[in-house]
């Protein structure tokens, strides 16, 4: 681990996933985009504990490993991950077809978790990314997407940790999350080319079975012409949503 970390990170409120707790995709963002060789290579984020919203973490460095942590308590820990072959649950679809999916998105009647960063429809354009992914006919979930300038990096691209974000949802969605309400419990995730603002983009989940409680999901961003910027695999938790209110 050769990048120099600052001393403490704070998760802004407004990048929540529950009310009181961050967004998963944002938090694995965080970690996972400083795993070295992570770019264009992919990382793996556990999630073990709700991480806090508006509180200062630490880092701590183990081998190859990398935990964000509060005190004592790790919130999240990566390493160098590996994802499957190209996965056909994710192959590109037709930005129109992506466009009446999103049309239907089931967030807009009810959402379990309305102010999320990612997916939520309380949050305004340049507050949240408002992913909104809805039902294709083949029941993976779609959605067309352009990243907004709030969230750009100096270069004019689409941040790490947004990146992630954008990744996160759709494999909730894809997973029921209205009918179960769930977190994300880990992520693998690999950037190819992270979007140019403005830039025209598709976002596609998945479902790849379910295990109790464990729901597994894969997720990919594409580019208006087919080019596949980035996928994840994620294992998402089904919850009791009181704990989260």
């Amino acid at each position: 681990m050769t990048e120099i970390l600052p001393a403490t990170t704070r998760i802004e409120g407004r990048f929540n996933g529950p009310n009181r707790s961050g967004n998963g995709g944002y938090v694995a963002g965080l970690v996972g985009s400083r795993i070295p060789g992570s770019t264009g290579a992919a990382a793996t984020v556990d999630l073990r504990t709700p991480p806090p919203l508006d509180h200062d973490l630490g880092w701590q460095v183990r081998g190859d490993e990398l935990d964000l942590v509060d005190g004592e308590t790790v919130v999240a820990s990566g390493r160098p991950g590996t994802l499957d072959a190209d996965d056909p649950l994710v192959a590109a679809v037709d930005r129109d077809l992506a466009a009446a999916a999103r049309d239907a998105y089931e967030g807009y009647d009810e959402h379990p978790f309305p102010r999320c960063f990612t997916c939520g429809t309380d949050r305004e354009p340049g507050d949240g990314l408002r992913v909104f992914s809805g039902p294709l006919p083949d029941g993976r979930m779609a959605c067309p997407w352009v990243p907004h300038e709030a969230f750009g990096d100096a270069e004019g691209l689409l941040a790490p940790a947004y990146t992630w974000a954008a990744l996160d949802c759709p494999g909730g969605w894809a997973a029921h999350i209205k009918e179960k309400p769930m977190v994300l419990a880990r992520m693998t995730a690999a950037l190819y080319r992270r979007p140019r603002i403005g830039e025209e983009c598709v976002v596609l989940g998945a479902l790849r079975g379910v295990e109790r409680r464990k729901n597994h999901a894969a997720t990919a961003l594409y580019a208006a012409d087919g080019e596949l910027l980035g996928r994840a695999e994620q294992i998402w938790i089904t919850i009791d949503i009181a704990e989260f209110a």
